[in-house]
């Protein structure tokens, strides 16, 4: 519920603070008060686009803010861990700030954020009904959704929804997979040439580089001779060589055995050193001895390495290694060609059972749908009767529809407000004022059964009067019973209905007007009822009546 609203410079209102309180809050003031103007600045929270004209004073910013009590919403608290946006137990305020150049700034508990998601969570906190609002009745998706509502489908259609990603999901495979075939098909030939110049190659892993590397070696052969003569001969062929050498060292520091402490292991160390350089100096001995400058050798490997080349530039590709990826990309192509019948019967088998799944679940949708548009269309009958509908019919009518994400059901609320008229959808048949009431009917049957945000009605009863504005006052009583309402209105038989009364009004000063709200104890609202009864509220039989209907609503 909204907890608290305030508003500074923002058109006529200089400052305004406003407590509100759970079950029904009324709003009133005479027409031009500025009612009005403090639903435009909580429009701002909902998203609305943002005026410079509206700041009055340009020395400083617009600010509109709104506290709500959001205990138990673990739905909103996931939402807001999702998009990194500060989360309390207790409280969620809302703020926008409108600067003077026109620019204007988001913030959901001190986290700056964008406008989509400033709407998103200001839309699951409070719900503005006015006469715009009415458009929602003649919407599709709202009226399924209140039929959804009434007839318990939510965890159905939870499940429903998994069946038909599920559903979906199999579609596009089995389509991706066809469309991969024919495409298969369409280059078998060039596929399969492809791959038998590659496959002729009969390439190895690392293949290139090794060939490289060896032609590279060949072509270097005197070069690498020499290199290699020369490590052997300071190794093992020269006089002294370095095997030479250690053996004298060896044969040296054996004679020192005795004198000094540690020759014994120096000694072993030396030989294990002259054992290594023995090790390596055969190495490179047989290194050299493998050497063979063979042209024939060499051609060999420009050759294969010609082919490689060329074939990779066919591909566009730089190595033997990507070249036999791409055979094995080929060669699954020619499988997927080789098995198109069979997989395509797989994955058509796999969507058919996909959707027999999911249909099983739309059917069971379904009958509570069509079970419930009667029973809907008759409470919906009854809640009306006392609003001065009383040759209101009302047809909840459910038809088949293609399976969607919504199920296999189209829905329409269809009515007809006078003896022998045939039903037609709401907006070829119904004026402003019907339609409002037929929302608040609706409103106050789904009330109990979804959570609703906080309602603010917007004069959703112009056009009433007496009895019947008794009874839409009842209605939103009746509301407040399950959510917070706050009704701004000019009927008195509704304002006494409140449980908290608020007044609208406009004070001059020196410089300018001002729009001010204040909360009315007993003795105002009395007073209050009577203005709008009679226009005084001073006039002794007006009082006595205000008085009269605040104690019958209080019964």
């Amino acid at each position: 519920m909204i907890e608290s609203l305030h508003i500074s410079n923002y058109a006529l209102i200089d400052r305004v603070d406003i407590d509100f309180e759970p079950g029904l809050n009324i709003i009133t003031g005479e027409t031009g008060a500025g009612k009005s103007i403090m639903l435009g600045a909580l429009s701002l929270l909902m998203g609305e686009r943002a005026d410079s004209r509206v700041v009055t004073d340009l020395n400083s910013k617009s600010v509109i803010e709104a506290s709500f009590s959001v205990k138990n919403r673990p739905e909103l608290q996931q939402y807001f861990l999702e998009n990194d946006i500060e989360w309390d137990d207790e409280q969620c305020i809302l703020r926008r700030e409108i600067l003077p150049n026109g620019r204007s700034r988001a913030f959901i508990n001190d986290s700056p954020v964008n406008l989509d998601k400033l709407k998103y969570v200001a839309l699951t906190l409070v719900d503005i009904h006015s006469q715009h609002q009415n458009l929602l009745l003649a919407s599709p998706p709202y009226q399924l959704r209140i039929l959804d509502v009434l007839a318990g489908n939510g965890s159905r259609l939870e499940e429903y929804e998994k069946r038909y990603q599920a559903f979906r999901k199999a579609v596009r495979e089995f389509v991706t997979m066809r469309r991969e075939i024919e495409k298969a098909n369409a280059d078998e030939e060039f596929t399969r040439y492809q791959l038998e110049k590659i496959e002729h190659l009969n390439l190895l892993p690392g293949e290139q580089e090794e060939l490289e590397r060896e032609r590279e070696l060949m072509a270097n052969m005197t070069d690498v001779k020499q290199s290699l003569d020369a490590i052997t001969d300071a190794l093992s062929n020269s006089n002294p060589s370095a095997l030479f050498l250690l053996k004298e060292a060896i044969q040296s520091a054996g004679q020192l055995s005795g004198v000094i402490e540690e020759s014994d292991s120096l000694v072993d160390r030396l030989e294990a050193a002259r054992v290594e350089i023995r090790d390596i100096a055969d190495t490179f001995a047989d290194y050299e001895s493998e050497l063979n400058a063979d042209p024939a050798r060499l051609d060999e490997i420009e050759n294969r390495l010609n082919d490689i080349y060329d074939l990779e530039r066919r591909h566009h590709v730089n190595t033997s290694d990507q070249l036999i990826e791409i055979a094995n990309t080929l060669r699954s192509q020619i499988k997927t060609i080789d098995d198109a019948d069979e997989t395509l019967k797989r994955l058509e088998a796999k969507a058919r059972h996909a959707k027999a799944h999911a249909l099983e679940m739309a059917r069971e949708i379904s009958e509570a749908r069509h079970a419930e548009a009667i029973t809907f269309a008759n409470i919906l009958r009854e809640r009306a009767l006392p609003l001065g509908m009383k040759n209101l019919n009302v047809v909840i009518q459910v038809t088949d529809a293609d399976m969607s994400s919504t199920g296999i059901d189209a829905v329409e609320f269809l009515f007809a407000f006078n003896k022998n008229q045939t039903p037609l959808p709401v907006g070829k048949t119904a004026s402003g004022g019907e339609i409002s009431r037929i929302m608040l009917c609706i409103k106050s049957i789904v009330a109990d059964k979804m959570e609703l945000p906080s309602i603010i009605f917007d004069e959703v009863d112009t056009g009433v009067s007496g009895d019947v504005a008794n009874r839409m006052g009842e209605l939103m009583k009746l509301i407040s019973d399950n959510i917070q309402v706050i009704a701004i209105t000019h009927l008195p038989q509704v304002a006494a209905k409140g449980n908290t009364h608020f007044k609208v009004y406009k004070e001059d000063n020196d410089k300018s007007t001002n729009t001010h709200i204040s909360r009315l104890d007993e003795k105002g609202r009395e007073a209050e009822l009577a203005i709008m009864l009679s226009g005084s509220a001073s006039d002794p039989a007006a009082l006595a009546a205000a008085r009269s209907i605040i104690n019958s609503s209080n019964k």
